[in-house]
């Protein structure tokens, strides 16, 4: 089981989301989050003064599927993420050891 994590930019997050029902994916999990990287920031002016922009807003996206779809996942999110920009985000692909379902009960690829 694997657990596919991207960080893109929020106006892409229904592209992404109409992308992976697609695909099949029964859940995702969304948060907003902050941060940079190549992109850095900016400075912006607001009532004549100016500030700089050191961390900007991102949606991190959480995705847990069977080991032999992740690499599908993450090939579909950074189509339906793209822009061709600096700052378009990034995509991490980890192990998930165990799943839980609080529910039922049911574990690992049954829990999915």
């Amino acid at each position: 089981m694997k657990l596919v994590t991207a960080i893109i930019k929020p106006f892409k997050l229904e592209d992404v989301r109409e992308a992976l029902q697609g695909l099949g994916v029964q859940g995702l999990t969304v948060s907003e989050v902050k941060g940079y990287g190549r992109q850095k920031g900016h400075t912006e002016i607001y009532r004549g003064a100016e500030y700089a922009v050191n961390f900007l807003p991102k949606v991190k996206l959480e995705v847990a599927v069977e080991a032999k779809q992740a690499e599908k996942v993450a090939d579909v999110i950074a189509d339906a993420a793209k822009t061709g920009q600096i700052g378009d985000g990034k995509i991490f692909i980890t192990t998930v050891e165990h799943v839980r379902r609080i529910r039922t009960g049911e574990t690992d690829d049954a829990a999915l």
